[in-house]
């Protein structure tokens, strides 16, 4: 029998967007399970909190039967070991994202070399849609219901 293939997509959705689901759509074609980790990330100063970036998530993947969500803090290679997942999935969509990822993905490999990193680019389509554009066109109250999933953008509403 063969060995559940489970991935990890970490990271802040804050808030999640089109470009997300793309590469959560592409890999979950690749892997048996994505766990979609949501970072705290205090430290970036998040615009939703952990629980609203949690609940947008779930919103946005409930119909990705393979998907699961969940909330965390810390190093991401204590995560894969609790969750005993040592594939990493990244997005990548310009070249200035993969310097800070291949710099993350060398320092991941380097406190555990059993974690792999695989990067996906999105569509061209959602090539330029990030969550800081997303914010940055929220803090003018631009429009943004074509960079976000419809469930998404229903909590963002509430919210702000």
């Amino acid at each position: 029998m063969s060995e559940n293939r489970r991935a990890i997509y970490p990271g802040t959705f804050d808030p999640i967007t089109n470009g997300h689901i793309d590469i959560i759509s592409r890999a979950s074609h690749m892997f048996d399970e994505i766990i979609v980790a949501v970072a705290d990330s205090e430290a970036k100063k998040p615009m939703f909190t952990l629980e609203q970036r949690i609940n947008m998530v779930k919103a946005a993947t409930k119909d990705f039967p393979t998907v699961k969500v969940i909330g965390f803090r810390g190093l991401l290679v204590d995560l894969s070991d609790e969750l005993e997942a040592n594939i990493i999935v990244r997005g990548l969509r310009a070249v200035s994202d993969f310097e800070y990822e291949l710099q993350m993905g060398y320092a991941n490999a380097s406190l555990k070399k059993e974690l792999e990193t695989v990067y996906l680019m999105p569509s061209l389509e959602h090539a330029f849609v990030s969550s800081s554009v997303v914010r940055s066109i929220l803090n003018f109250d631009g429009k943004i219901g074509h960079l976000v999933p419809a469930e998404a953008f229903k909590l963002i509403k509430c919210v702000l």
